[in-house]
């Protein structure tokens, strides 16, 4: 069932804080203008989504340096003109040297934190993983792109060597992670000149990342997965004791993987399959809700905002027992996307009061991300979400590369025997849900967002938001959302009083805060070739469309036959 206005069945009501954009020749939407405007900058020259989205990457990975860059790792689903999906896993390994026993967990740490002892495995290059984010950019260009590395690289070169301005959103992160920052006086040159976070406004250049991205686009990737980047990292990660060698660069390797497909209502669902739990857990909650009419329930009620808490607590209870790398653990994929196991747990479920889950089955990351959703006028689209960990990854810089390293090893368990354990070579784990969806086999939606643990249960609700009440794509990203995973309900602002009052009747320990997960970047097909993109109040999202077009044969031919006359 359908609404024609969500609102009439509202328990709470919001108001979009941006604008959408549309187009009908591509659309880029990115969490920095500069990075959206990379992206078209490909697209206007002739270019495909694939070159957008690797030019975007490369652009983030200056102007949004905190959430990603090439020592980092993520994901890439790519739908090409053809209709076929591609995953392409760039995510981090674990270094060879690195165990079960490499960390101490810290005994003080909050239930399913991953924190240690000296936070070896978050901070400084004990916690670097081995990155995938070059490799993976540089082969999703050669495969599917049509432009050279150099020219995609070109307005990242651009903006770092010219500098950029600081957003209010990168005072904030640098301010969050100043005391970190100020231990390694090479990032702190830049991001806390005087011993103070940098203010927006500032022009902020960053000469060495822009050389080193000049050798990146002279010798491809091989630079840093082997060459002479990769070694001077390599030498620096182990005069400082760390664990990354340069056989961990040069045996690094992406891997292709077969999406994940699942129905909901009269739609198809599709994303990256595990190590990438994103998907596999959203098809799950979305098989449970199918039970229910949402749309009838109402968005943000208390009835549906139960049931999210619910099936957020029983996906939550499943991924602690089976995530982990599919070449160490055998998770049970098959039992968890079953529409007979949704209904299992939907049972269990009361609309009255609130419950604790444990695991249904059992086996046989970072907070801070960046995600881009980019489409061209041909009918390829990529919905690619990157990351170096947390804010300003491992903190600090590796000198002379303006390179800043990844914290991934945070992302393991330091307890020894559970699913995600540290091993050597074990790929991270993660949240990411670059998700298209599908409707009687044409493309309707593309959408995702950074966020930690909060990024698919954030895709989950969005889709929910499009599907079950109708919300236009802007609404349905800015709406406000809810995070459980079984600590309390975490709830954003606009929800009223009366709903929160509801919620802790039933159980619920309700806590308001400023957000839940980040900037998400969506983008609706429709069936006349329009296409609109939306990014949400929570990041510096822009999207930017490309509409127009060449001018009429004829016309043109006017025109050149009157300049002969003159």
């Amino acid at each position: 069932m359908r609404h024609t206005d969500w609102r009439s069945h509202a328990g709470a009501t919001f108001t979009c804080e941006k604008q959408p954009a549309t187009g009908s020749r591509g659309m880029v939407v990115t969490n920095h203008p500069l990075a959206s405007a990379a992206g078209v900058e490909m697209l206007t020259a002739g270019g495909n989504a694939i070159d957008a989205a690797i030019a975007a990457l490369f652009a983030l990975s200056v102007v949004e340096a905190m959430m990603v860059g090439v020592l980092g790792g993520g994901i890439a689903h790519i739908r090409l003109a053809s209709g076929t999906h591609h995953v392409l896993d760039g995510m981090s390994t674990a270094p060879l040297a690195t165990g079960p026993t490499t960390y101490t967990p810290d005994p003080k740490a909050a239930p399913g934190t991953m924190k240690t002892i000296g936070r070896r495995n978050a901070i400084g290059p004990t916690a670097v993983a081995a990155p995938g984010a070059l490799l993976g950019w540089c082969e999703a260009l050669r495969r599917f792109g049509t432009f050279s590395l150099a020219d995609v690289i070109e307005p990242a070169i651009r903006h770092a060597s010219r500098g950029f301005l600081v957003t209010p959103s990168l005072q904030e992160c640098v301010s969050r992670s100043g005391a970190d920052l100020a231990r390694d006086p090479e990032i702190a040159k830049l991001y806390l000149p005087g011993g103070m976070p940098i203010q927006p406004g500032t022009r902020l250049v960053t000469g060495d990342y822009a050389e080193t991205l000049q050798s990146v686009a002279r010798k491809g990737p091989d630079i840093l997965y082997g060459g002479e980047l990769g070694r001077h990292y390599a030498e620096h990660v182990a005069q400082e004791g760390g664990f990354l060698t340069l056989e961990d660069l040069t045996g690094y390797r992406t891997v292709d993987r077969e999406p994940l497909r699942g129905p909901y209502r009269s739609y198809e669902i599709v994303g990256p399959p595990p190590p990438s739990f994103g998907p596999l857990h959203i098809i799950q909650m979305l098989n449970i809700l199918e039970g229910y009419n949402i749309g009838t329930l109402g968005f943000a009620t208390p009835d549906t905002l139960h049931l999210l808490a619910e099936v957020l607590k029983i996906a939550f209870a499943d991924r602690a027992a089976a995530s982990a790398d599919r070449a160490f653990v055998q998770e049970p994929i098959g039992e968890l996307l079953s529409k007979d196991y949704a209904a299992e747990r939907r049972a269990r479920i009361t609309m009255a009061r609130s419950q604790s889950w444990s695991a249904g089955v059992a086996p046989s990351e970072g907070a801070h991300t960046t995600h881009l959703t980019v489409a061209d006028g041909f009918g390829n689209v990529v919905a690619s979400t990157q990351t170096i960990g947390a804010l300003f990854g491992a903190g600090y810089i590796v000198p002379g590369t303006g390179m800043i390293p990844n914290n991934y090893m945070s992302s393991f368990d330091p307890h020894p025997g559970r699913a995600n354990s540290v091993a050597p070579g074990k790929r991270v784990t993660s949240s990411m849900s670059p998700v298209m969806v599908l409707r009687d086999g044409r493309l309707r939606y593309a959408i995702g967002l950074p966020g930690g643990l909060r990024m698919f249960p954030s895709v989950m609700q969005a889709l929910s938001n499009l599907i079950d009440h109708g919300m236009s794509v802007q609404e349905a990203v800015e709406a406000p959302r809810l995070w459980t995973r079984g600590y309390g309900v975490k709830v954003e602002p606009s929800m009223p009083e009366g709903v929160l009052a509801a919620l802790r009747d039933r159980g619920h320990d309700v806590t308001a805060v400023n957000s839940v997960g980040g900037g998400m970047s969506a983008i609706q097909f429709d069936a006349d070739g329009t296409m609109t993109g939306a990014a949400c109040w929570r990041a510096d999202g822009t999207p930017i469309g490309l509409g127009g077009g060449l001018a009429r044969a004829a016309y043109g031919s006017r025109q050149a036959q009157s300049a002969e006359a003159q």
